[in-house]
């Protein structure tokens, strides 16, 4: 009885111990919010296109360094080129809420700036103000329009990642930035008023091309506002950031990036192999016979 005693107490002892060890590891990494088996859409416009189209664009990222710390999620791709806060909304029923998705990460802006008097004004008073052709008003205003997407959003009970809008051109003293800023600012007070998740893109990437100071050269883009593999990164660290990761989460993720990278890497370099000797095979066989 006294040793059957002795090693169900050490049983308990142990078991208090990794209890306690387990508790230890969980409070040593940040608690990320995106759980096993929740989907992720991706509501914007043709950043977040080429953010799933492109094998490393930034929602491709975002999935990995989920996965490379635990987290095996799935994303719901909802990026269409062109469209601005009045598209996203009218299609937000079909592209999001019916697909079930517990996160949304909503990235809009660019468009409702970029594209001038086919734009959407910020507000009531600047709609009034400006240029905004005859349909201007029916594409309702930015405000307005962000705001019910995402009132129907957490009224579907998804959860929302607002992502303010990265930048139109790398110079960031023109007028399209100096336009987007309120629009970004919007953005700010939105996430802070109703306690939603911000990834604070807009800040990131001035921060990030005010420090390579590199003034006729893109860091960031391939063209001013869509995305290079630098900012592809830099969007899916905010985002992934925004979702709970810490430094050391991070550090798993690029991991994961750069591995990334060498696969698809290597797969280009397969295909482009396959094209040549296809190509060379076709030669040859069209090729004159030698007399």
């Amino acid at each position: 009885m006294t040793r059957f005693s002795f090693h169900h107490g050490a049983a308990r002892h142990f078991a208090a111990v990794a209890v306690v060890a387990l508790a230890f590891v969980r409070a040593a990494s940040a608690e990320i919010a995106v759980q096993n088996g929740e989907r992720i859409a991706f509501l914007g416009d043709s950043i977040t296109a080429g953010g799933w189209g492109n094998p490393l664009g930034y929602v491709r990222l975002v999935m990995a360094g989920l996965e490379a710390n635990g987290v095996k999620a799935e994303a719901v791709p909802a990026g269409i080129s062109g469209h601005k806060s009045d598209n996203m909304l009218a299609r937000l029923d079909r592209d999001v809420i019916a697909k079930q998705p517990q996160w949304m990460t909503l990235s809009c802006g660019v468009n409702d700036v970029w594209h001038g008097k086919n734009g959407v004004a910020l507000d009531e008073a600047m709609l009034a103000a400006g240029d905004y052709g005859t349909n201007g008003a029916a594409r309702g205003t930015y405000k307005k329009n962000i705001a019910q997407i995402v009132e129907k959003a957490e009224k579907a009970g998804i959860k929302v990642v607002v992502l303010t809008a990265t930048v139109i051109q790398e110079k960031l003293d023109n007028a399209e930035n100096a336009k987007l800023a309120p629009y970004n600012e919007y953005l700010r007070t939105l996430a802070r008023e109703k306690k939603l998740r911000l990834a604070d893109l807009n800040a990131m990437f001035q921060e990030r091309i005010k420090t390579e100071n590199k003034p006729n050269q893109k860091v960031l883009t391939s063209d001013g506002v869509h995305m290079a593999k630098e900012g592809d990164k830099l969007m899916a660290t905010g985002v992934l950031q925004a979702l709970g990761l810490d430094a050391a989460q991070m550090k798993k993720a690029e991991g994961a990036w750069a591995k990334l990278e060498e696969t698809v890497k290597a797969a280009r370099e397969a295909a482009a192999a396959a094209r040549n000797a296809a190509a060379k095979a076709a030669a040859e066989k069209n090729a004159p016979a030698p007399k």
